[in-house]
């Protein structure tokens, strides 16, 4: 039986997770309904996409019975309300990273959906890449040894797209790049807390944190680093280093290589649907299958992106933003 979609925004990480849904079997998933705050714009993608209902509001695709699970792609700071409706409605929920502006947000959240028993994910797409499954296989069967230490780097000019520096949205380098970094770092080492967290950083001119390096501690002695930027170039690599060689990726938010010591795997992405506006749109089909294979099952989180580490990565991403001097209206609640 299919999934039964409601999109939740009409932005352009929207447009490209319905392409991507529209291209799969109809037996598996559909796009039933999609909302945004401007009618006319809803209407606009509901007939880019072919889907039957268009809503001028959020509150009436939550109400609509024929969605089952709502796909949350707005903004940062509406990321909550917008979770908090759906799953009040009963929707499960799939909110795109990072899930919560701070970590409060995100407790409340996860509190919320626990309390339900409802379905809720942060969609953290780049872990269900064939090529990061490849590597947290190597790291399980101990290929690279113990690990000693991780790094990652993600970093470009996004300063064309608004939300990037605007500070009222809550943008800047680490919500919007760093999440892929520290997401990777908390994979390599188990989802286990930082013993400390340090980091430096320089902020852009409207407030967002700009160019981020975050050095994590943790238990036994190993640490991670990573840094993002939202003006500066970066290599978009991520290894982890071990007692017997080392692991790497490329285009760390999302990987189609792996390279353990030195030898090559080429993962391609899947021939799904065309005109994407972010590279390797057609992999998010990885994340829509197993938030269906989840609900299928029953499960009401992700064995994948749990609730618990959701909230570890708000912590230390919000940690980290603080060191540095940047808050943002979310923090004062």
């Amino acid at each position: 039986m299919a999934l039964r979609w409601g999109i939740v925004s009409a932005g352009l990480i929207a447009n490209d997770f319905t392409t991507m849904l529209c291209s799969l079997p109809p037996s598996e998933h559909q796009v039933v309904a999609v909302a945004a705050r401007d009618l006319n714009r809803a209407k606009e993608f509901a007939q880019k996409h072919d889907i039957p209902k268009a809503y001028g509001s959020y509150e009436e695709l939550a109400k609509d019975p024929n969605v089952e699970v709502a796909y949350i792609a707005t903004q940062h700071p509406q990321h909550k309300p917008a979770v908090l409706l759906c799953l009040a409605a009963g929707k499960a929920v799939l909110c795109e990273k990072p899930m919560g502006v701070n970590a409060a947000e995100v407790r409340e959240m996860v509190a919320e959906a626990r309390s339900r028993g409802i379905f809720l994910m942060e969609a953290i797409w780049s872990r269900f890449f064939p090529a990061m499954e490849a590597l947290r296989e190597v790291l399980a069967q101990g290929i690279i040894g113990d690990v000693q230490v991780a790094r990652a780097e993600m970093g470009r000019d996004i300063t064309f797209l608004p939300r990037a520096t605007d500070w009222s949205q809550a943008g800047g380098g680490l919500l919007d790049i760093g999440i892929y970094c520290v997401q990777f770092l908390s994979m390599v080492f188990g989802a286990l807390k930082p013993e400390k967290i340090s980091a430096m950083g320089t902020i852009h001119e409207t407030g967002v944190d700009n160019t981020v390096s975050v050095l994590l501690q943790y238990p036994g002695g190993v640490h991670g680093s990573f840094t993002c930027s939202i003006t500066s170039t970066l290599p978009n690599t991520a290894y982890v280093s071990g007692t017997k060689g080392m692991a790497q990726i490329s285009k760390i938010w999302c990987p189609t290589e792996l390279v353990v010591n030195d030898e090559h795997q080429e993962f391609p992405p899947p021939v799904l649907g065309k005109g994407y506006n972010f590279l390797n749109g057609s992999c998010l089909s990885y994340e829509v299958n197993h938030v269906r294979e989840c609900l299928r099952k029953g499960l009401k989180e992700s064995p994948i992106v749990p609730l618990a580490e959701s909230e570890l990565l708000a912590e230390i991403l919000e940690e980290a933003r603080k060191a540095i001097g940047v808050t943002f209206p979310q923090d004062k609640c």
